[in-house]
C-alpha cells in the first residue's frame, strides 16, 4: 500500500515504456495513490500483461521513434483522460550495442539515439500542449548517471542520455511560470529487464562505480518519479533529481 494515497487524485498520466521496469512500477504506484494513467510501450504483449497489473485506463502499443504515431497516441490518450495529460513519465529507452566506438554499429547508434533522445522530444512535443492549455504539467524525462559520467562501451547510450540532460533543462526553461515543470531522473543501474540487453561484465562494472555496492531497486527510482510527478514538486525544473546510490553527487 502506498504511503500516499490521494496524491494523485483527479490527475492524469502518459507512462512511456510502460510495460516492464521503471515505466510499470511508477505507473502502478500513479494509480494506487488515485490517478488514471495510460501506458505506452513497443511490447504489445508485455503492454496487455502490464495494463491488467496497473489498472491503466488505456494502453497504446507505438514505437516513440515514430513523431506520427506519437502525436496520434498523445490525441488518443487525451481522449481517454477525459481531455487532460496532467503527467508524461518518458520512461521508453535501450541499451545498445557495447563495444568500443571504433566497433558501434551504426544502425545500433541511430537506434538508441531514436528511441532514447528523439522519443522523448516526441513525447514532450505532443504532450506539453495539452498541459499548458490546463495550466498544469508535470514531466520527468529518465535519463541515467551514464549522461552525467559516460559508460565505456556503451556512448550511444552515454550520449543519448546526455543529450536527454541537457534537452529537459532547456524544456524546463521553456515552461517555467506556465504551471508546468519539468526535470529528469538520473539513476544508476536498477534491477530492471534493460539488464537483459547487457553483457554481465557491464552489469559488474556499473554495480562496481556505485559506492552503497548494490544495483538500485526500481521502487527506489519510482518513488523518486512520483515526487516528480506530483504537486509537491512545484519550485524545482529544468533540473536533475539523482536516485545512484552515493556514484554521481552533483
Amino acid at each position: 500500500m502506498s504511503a500516499y494515497q490521494g496524491r494523485f487524485a483527479g490527475r492524469t498520466a502518459v507512462v512511456t515504456g510502460g510495460a516492464s521496469g521503471l515505466g510499470k512500477a511508477a505507473a502502478a504506484r500513479i494509480v494506487a495513490e488515485g490517478g488514471k494513467v495510460v501506458l505506452w510501450d513497443l511490447n504489445a504483449e508485455a503492454l496487455t500483461a502490464a495494463a491488467a497489473e496497473v489498472r491503466a485506463a488505456h494502453v497504446i502499443a507505438l514505437d516513440v521513434a515514430d513523431p506520427d504515431a506519437v502525436a496520434a497516441a498523445a490525441q488518443a490518450s487525451a481522449q481517454a483522460l477525459e481531455g487532460r495529460i496532467d503527467i508524461l513519465v518518458a520512461s521508453a529507452g535501450i541499451t545498445g550495442a557495447t563495444v568500443p566506438v571504433q566497433d558501434f554499429p551504426v544502425d545500433s547508434w541511430k537506434r538508441v539515439v531514436d528511441i532514447n533522445l528523439n522519443g522523448v522530444f516526441y513525447c514532450c512535443r505532443a504532450v506539453v500542449p495539452f498541459m499548458l492549455a490546463n495550466g498544469y504539467g508535470r514531466i520527468v524525462n529518465v535519463a541515467s548517471v551514464a549522461g552525467k559520467e559516460g559508460n565505456p562501451n556503451a556512448s550511444a547510450y552515454s550520449a543519448s542520455k546526455a543529450g536527454v540532460i541537457g534537452f529537459t533543462k532547456s524544456l524546463g526553461k521553456e515552461l517555467a511560470g506556465k504551471g508546468v515543470v519539468a526535470n529528469s531522473l538520473t539513476p544508476a543501474t536498477f534491477e530492471s529487464p534493460i539488464l537483459e540487453q547487457l553483457p554481465q561484465s557491464q552489469v559488474d562494472y556499473m554495480r562496481s562505480k556505485i559506492p552503497m555496492g548494490r544495483l538500485g531497486e526500481v521502487d527506489e527510482s519510482a518513488a523518486m518519479v512520483c515526487f516528480m510527478a506530483s504537486e509537491e514538486c512545484s519550485f524545482t525544473t529544468a533540473s536533475t533529481f539523482d536516485t545512484s546510490g552515493g556514484r554521481t553527487t552533483y
